[in-house]
């Protein structure tokens, strides 16, 4: 089961937690609700620092009676490439639809470029224009968030860490994760 959490100015995140949890979920909505203004703020800096700034160098803003109302979480330091990665496994299991680009149905670029619009970074519709962007990365380099492109570059997949892609795969399959094998990369690219 699924429950959608609401980031003011940023949007909706479909968190896969069971029902047990819907009052730790009520109390991080209504957190951000309280501090929606503040959100929406440190949301707008965010953009223009992104706009002269490398992720890694951005800091992530302290929002009051968030981190309380989920005992146990920490903030971290979450640039673009984790934020669309997050996105996109808020996903796993939704049904591969070609042409699909959410927030119900994906098929593999759509749903690499519904995950980043999520960090606010904005990709061209299709894997091979998705090819195209960012800067190319070496596999030893690759990292979560980074895009993998493979078969010929008529597919995209997003890094998922320890030799993990996440993917939309093909038709009558679902979001899921699956091996990476670096045979089948045709360039990876870092976009944030």
């Amino acid at each position: 089961m699924a429950q959608t959490i609401n980031v003011p100015g940023v949007g909706d995140f479909d968190v896969p937690v069971d029902s047990s949890f819907t009052q730790q979920v009520k109390a991080v909505n209504q957190a951000l609700a309280d501090h929606a203004d503040l959100i929406k703020d440190h949301a707008d800096q965010i953009k223009a620092a992104q706009k002269s700034l490398t992720p890694q160098s951005l800091q992530q803003p302290s929002i009051p009676g968030l981190t309380a109302a989920l005992p146990g979480v920490q903030q971290q330091h979450q640039g673009p490439q984790h934020i669309a990665l997050t996105a996109a496994q808020s996903k796993i299991g939704s049904d591969y639809v070609w042409g699909a680009s959410g927030p119900q149905n994906f098929d593999c670029s759509g749903l690499v470029q519904w995950a980043y619009k999520q960090a606010g970074v904005n990709l061209p519709r299709t894997s091979f224009e998705q090819s195209h962007v960012g800067k190319p990365v070496a596999f030893k380099d690759l990292q979560p968030g980074d895009l993998v492109i493979q078969e010929g570059g008529g597919h995209v997949a997003m890094y998922a860490g320890d030799g993990k892609i996440l993917q939309a795969p093909q038709s009558g399959e679902t979001v899921s994760y699956a091996h990476l094998d670096p045979n089948s990369i045709v360039t990876a690219r870092r976009v944030a």
